[in-house]
């Protein structure tokens, strides 16, 4: 048995990935830029028995690190995407996995993306195997979470639409330190999944408008980082994320991932740059809001963010180095 655990972040896309070409593979019809977290993370352990024939298993561990059986909504994409590895690799045997979060699943913040980095990545060190990093972005998107082809990467990352199906590094976490303040103000799972959202994303009539303005604001994005232009980047963050939810709100059936909390959450981030603090929200799908500061602003904001009656709890995390091996099995 070999056995292997890596720890991988979840991001924050910049610029958003949202519809598909092909959803079982995770094709995107857009391209994307996103920043990788440090603190938001997901831990997985593999272990693979080379020629077994007992199956494979998938536990999820909790807080305190005791591991149960995972559901079956868990579960069942996580071995089919053990199946894909097992198929890449041309091994046979079974995989035994444990996960854990740092933060809470299924709620808008990435988790989906750092989990299956994660299994991705441990998984093939468990095959002992560990092809380029192109190679390794392209199989973690095969998982059907195409923000995961952005977590196996640090630093700012830019993912291509179409044809190109991996991710690539644009700058690395030491070029820009920014700092990412999460209102989590909904620890539920969404009621809508994001793959059900990238179904109907093209049904919206604002749809393919999106997508003509996404080439430049991705040239804005890059051009924005490489130069470390808060005063242009912030604004773009901001535009992309409430874009992104009027593509929601506009498809059929339409999708309302806001919860009111939301808004009073962009009010407050609005009140803030009137009062002279760098700082501007963005959404994933979900209802939780991330504020990208820099890290001077970074006290201030979580601060007026804790005040807030609507937060449950606020996350202080920012640019990070991407996944690593130097952490605890979980079995």
């Amino acid at each position: 048995m070999a056995k292997a655990t890596v720890e991988a972040p979840s991001n924050i896309a910049f610029v958003k990935y949202w519809g598909v070409e092909d959803l079982d593979r995770a094709i995107p019809r857009a391209p994307s830029l996103s920043m990788t977290l440090r603190r938001c993370a997901s831990r997985t352990t593999v272990a693979f028995t080379p020629d077994s024939s007992d199956g494979d298993t998938v536990l999820m561990a909790d807080a305190e690190g005791s591991l149960h059986p995972a559901n079956d909504g868990f579960a069942q994409p996580v071995m089919k995407h053990l199946n894909r590895l097992r198929a890449w690799a041309e091994r046979s045997g079974s995989f035994r996995v444990a996960t854990q979060n740092s933060f809470p699943a299924a709620a808008g913040l990435g988790s989906s993306a750092s989990g299956f980095a994660a299994l991705t990545l441990a998984a093939l060190r468990a095959l002992d195997t560990w092809p380029d990093a192109a190679t390794r972005s392209a199989l973690a998107r095969q998982s059907g979470s195409g923000s995961a082809a952005r977590s196996v990467l640090g630093g700012y990352v830019a993912w291509p639409h179409g044809d190109n199906h991996a991710a690539e590094p644009i700058a690395p976490p030491t070029h820009w330190d920014l700092r990412d303040v999460i209102a989590v103000v909904e620890t539920e799972p969404k009621p809508v999944s994001s793959r059900q959202g990238h179904q109907r994303a093209p049904s919206s009539p604002f749809y393919e408008q999106r997508l003509s303005h996404l080439p430049e604001r991705m040239q804005i994005a890059r051009t924005s980082i490489e130069a470390r232009d808060f005063d242009r980047l912030g604004p773009l963050i901001e535009t992309e994320g409430i874009e992104l939810h009027l593509i929601t709100m506009s498809s059929e059936p339409p999708i309302f991932y806001w919860k009111p909390a939301t808004l009073k959450v962009l009010e407050v981030v609005r009140a803030m740059r009137s009062d002279g603090l760098a700082a501007y929200a963005t959404m994933d799908a979900g209802a939780n809001v991330h504020v990208i500061c820099p890290p001077q602003d970074e006290p201030e904001v979580a601060a007026r963010l804790n005040a807030m009656n609507d937060v449950h709890m606020v996350i202080r995390d920012g640019i990070g180095p991407g996944p690593t091996t130097k952490v605890e099995d979980l079995f």
